[in-house]
């Protein structure tokens, strides 16, 4: 019986974001309509912590928008120093959470203080193709993102990084984002799907599912002893049938909300994976 690994987001910087990914609902360039707001109280950190412990996840992932830690400010960068706080705030808790933080990009020497701090993986995804990155970002390179994942290996934290598919990329372009992937041989690898908003730029419709769980199977077959975990666009595109993707290869879920995004509640998503015939991991392998 397969065991899926449970995993919440804990979005605790939201909006305001200088860079122009056009996927990114984030971003101040467009007109998302969402909530925007800085820094929210380690408590409130905790509460969700104890929220998502209590259905399950191993996993939780303290995020922030804006393009990543300030490198000319070094361990000195507030946003850093904050999410240490809350690391060592959770860890001395007595839950036994996995902590992954995705704050953008890190040098080496700010992803090791994280790493002293109690952060235990890190997130940051390459998003997609080097070739098709400069059509869907324009205010930093996909060189940067890659730097970012390799000074997390070097600093010995787990790496997290995946992507988003349906953004106008071709079948070449998805390939090469799976090459660049099994150079960092990423523990667990996002898998999202666009979801179209009316005030962001990328205009493609969401995907079929028949596409989603070919690419499903194809990063399966790519990446077969990584954590494959579904995240953004999996209610949009499955709905309330969501077994096929369990079938294909997915094995890790995001549980709750996305970052600006409703998701499924957790209790839904409970009942769903047992009536699947789905264990919930209860390790962090």
């Amino acid at each position: 019986m397969n065991e899926i690994f449970l995993c919440t987001i804990c979005n605790v910087t939201n909006g305001n974001c200088a860079e122009d990914c056009a996927y990114c609902t984030q971003s101040s360039h467009y007109n998302t309509n969402i909530v925007t707001y800085k820094e929210k109280s380690i408590d409130k950190i905790i509460d969700e912590a104890r929220i998502a412990t209590d259905s399950g996840a191993l996993g939780f992932c303290l995020v922030t928008s804006g393009r990543g830690f300030d490198l000319k400010k070094g361990l000195k960068d507030t946003k850093l120093q904050y999410i240490a706080k809350a690391a060592r705030a959770l860890k001395e808790t007595s839950m036994k959470l996995h902590l992954i933080a995705c704050n953008g990009r890190a040098s080496y020497e700010q992803l090791c203080f994280l790493k002293e701090n109690g952060i235990d993986s890190y997130n940051h995804n390459l998003e997609n193709a080097q070739s098709f990155f400069p059509k869907i970002c324009t205010t930093h390179s996909w060189q940067e993102r890659y730097e970012t994942c390799e000074n997390a290996l070097k600093a010995g934290l787990g790496l997290c990084c995946g992507g988003i598919f349906g953004l106008g990329e071709n079948k070449k372009q998805r390939m090469e984002f799976i090459q660049s992937l099994a150079s960092l041989n990423p523990h667990t690898i996002p898998i999202n799907f666009y979801m179209p908003n009316p005030g962001l730029p990328i205009k493609q419709q969401k995907m079929d599912r028949t596409e989603a769980l070919d690419i499903i199977a194809l990063m399966r077959e790519s990446f077969p002893q990584s954590r494959l975990m579904i995240a953004g666009g999996r209610e949009i595109v499955f709905g309330n049938e969501q077994k096929e993707m369990f079938e294909a290869g997915i094995n890790a879920i995001v549980l709750g909300d996305y970052l600006t995004t409703k998701g499924s509640s957790m209790n839904d998503d409970i009942a769903m994976l047992k009536q699947y015939g789905l264990e919930i991991a209860t390790e962090c392998h």
